[in-house]
């Protein structure tokens, strides 16, 4: 179309706000999924063994722990090493790159521990019917 100019780079809604979209949305999905989040906070503490991560995320089947811990090691956030000794165990640990998601990360459990009365109170109200539609 002539006369219209396209801005190069992320694409912004209405209210200039930046759009959310493929990798960028890829990449929040993989953070934020069930797993994603607690291993990081997990590893923020101190390097953890499979096993030890297995104990410490209560519910979580091997294969999903293999599966965030590889998406993970993929996004550089989590390094994966092999330690020196018999039977060969396998360490997971934070790189710097994944410890910068642990200020975001306390501001997001923090505002939930903060707001989960008014959550759960809207919650309530919404199961016993007031949430519909008007």
């Amino acid at each position: 179309m002539a006369g219209t100019s396209k801005k190069p780079g992320t694409p912004e809604d209405r209210a200039g706000h930046k759009t959310i979209v493929g990798p960028q949305r890829e990449l929040l999905d993989q953070l934020l999924d069930k797993w994603g989040h607690l291993l990081l906070a997990a590893l923020c503490r101190q390097p953890r063994r499979f096993n030890e991560l297995k104990r410490e995320l209560d519910g979580v089947t091997q294969k999903s722990l293999t599966q965030a811990l590889r998406r993970l090691e993929r996004n550089g956030l989590v390094e994966r090493r092999v330690l020196p000794q018999r039977p060969v165990a396998v360490e997971y640990r934070i790189t710097p790159l994944g410890r910068t998601l642990e200020e975001p990360f306390s501001i997001l459990r923090s505002w939930t521990a903060d707001h989960l009365p008014e959550v759960e109170r809207h919650r309530e109200a919404f199961d016993q019917g007031a949430g519909s539609l008007h």
